[in-house]
């Protein structure tokens, strides 16, 4: 394996952090990945934001159905897609996951928590302040993983089960 394929194979969704600040360094690199993502006819329909505010956090965690953790992380990254784009919600799981991977690539651990098509939708874009012709695509709450957090690959389908050459069998 190469250093790049070592970086996608070794990222896991955490969702226990170091109560430690996550270096502005890591947070700018990880968005620069984000903005490197591939778009659909070059639209970059897209906006990045983060909070590391702890209040900011704890009302992020109480919106988020399934993203309660996110109060408990140093840093959460929202990111928005313009509404009327037809490729948004592509570019923005495109730009969502190169963030992800840049994080970790800093040994920065994340969680992809949805944001598309929820009810707290609009609440966590009025929130942070985002103009209406934007909506939330997902939360990445961030930090580096806790004492304990399993770090185990989970179970994965196999390779050739899932693959195929030219037509399905």
């Amino acid at each position: 394996m190469n250093l790049g394929t070592t970086i996608l194979k070794g990222r896991r969704s955490i969702r226990n952090y170091k109560d430690e600040p996550v270096p502005e360094e890591v947070i700018e690199q990880a968005m620069e990945c984000a903005r490197y993502a591939p778009t659909a006819r070059n639209g970059q329909p897209w906006l990045f934001g983060i909070t590391t505010k702890k209040e900011t956090l704890a009302k992020l965690g109480e919106l988020a159905s399934h993203g309660k953790f996110i109060a408990d992380a140093p840093a959460c990254f929202a990111v928005f897609g313009l509404r009327d784009e037809k490729f948004y919600v592509e570019d923005c799981c495109a730009a969502t996951s190169n963030l992800i991977l840049g994080l970790w690539a800093y040994g920065v651990a994340s969680c992809w928590v949805a944001g598309d098509k929820m009810d707290y939708n609009e609440a966590v874009r009025e929130l942070m302040k985002v103009p209406p012709e934007y909506t939330l695509v997902s939360l990445i709450p961030a930090g580096y993983p806790a004492m304990g957090e399993k770090m185990v690959s989970p179970k994965k389908k196999l390779f050739d089960d899932i693959t195929f050459r030219e037509t399905l069998r």
